[in-house]
């Protein structure tokens, strides 16, 4: 969420995903539980830690260099 009003949010892309029905159900409990606002808002938590978590994988395994530069390019 932006911090101030000059700040942009980021541009979101409309995409359709197929997920398991217990993964619907489970995410309509943390709604109904005010953990997440909406189905959105939890996958779209779940892909951004699940980017970090690879990232800081392949950094420690030496993918980027110090400056964070794919060394593989």
């Amino acid at each position: 969420m932006p911090k101030n009003k000059k700040e942009k949010k980021p541009k979101m892309q409309n995409i359709t995903i197929n997920i398991p029905e217990i993964y619907d159900e489970n995410i309509q409990k943390l709604i109904k539980m005010k953990i997440t606002a909406s189905r959105s808002e939890a996958i779209r938590i779940a892909i951004r830690e699940f980017l970090h978590t690879e990232y800081d994988n392949l950094k420690i395994l030496g993918y980027f260099d110090s400056t964070g530069q794919n060394k593989n390019q």
